[in-house]
């Protein structure tokens, strides 16, 4: 299997408005981590183009595609690539984000996989063992989450 990191949480908010949120205001509660960045310059601000790409626009306009969306399904479930501008084309992770109605809220549980593409020598990995890096990216993940919880409720 894959190396992942997976972490869920609950927001008060329907699997729609939370999809909504993840996805139409990612640019407002998501906060870059100097440690996973996309590219060594200024972090910029995340945005899904459409439903075709997840993109950060920096500072002067320059976009990076973070990567494809290749599952578009409101209140439901998004899956779309992740890169850092340092990988190379067999370098490839994925995130899941799936949105499920607990009585009036909804668990938003990110699934991101793929990690075992990316050798531990790589700079995105900091040098880290797998174990560690895998714990350091969920953390980082969890942090993610408890924003996009604060920005809906």
């Amino acid at each position: 299997m894959a190396s992942r990191v997976m972490t869920a949480l609950r927001v008060k908010a329907t699997p729609l408005r939370a999809f909504e949120a993840f996805t139409a205001e990612i640019g407002q509660w998501w906060k870059p981590n100097s440690l996973f960045a996309f590219t060594p310059r200024a972090p910029g601000v995340l945005s899904f183009e459409g439903r075709e790409r997840l993109i950060e626009t920096r500072e002067g306009g320059k976009v990076f595609e973070i990567g494809k969306v290749t599952v578009w399904e409101p209140g439901a479930r998004l899956v779309f690539g992740w890169r850092q501008a340092a990988f190379t084309s067999d370098m490839a992770t994925e995130v899941e984000v799936l949105f499920e109605a607990v009585g009036e809220e909804t668990r938003v549980t990110v699934n991101h996989v793929g990690w075992d593409s990316v050798p531990t020598e790589h700079v995105a990995k900091h040098g880290f063992p797998e174990p560690v890096f895998l714990a350091r990216h969920g953390e980082w993940w969890r942090v993610l989450l408890g924003r996009l919880r604060e920005h809906v409720e």
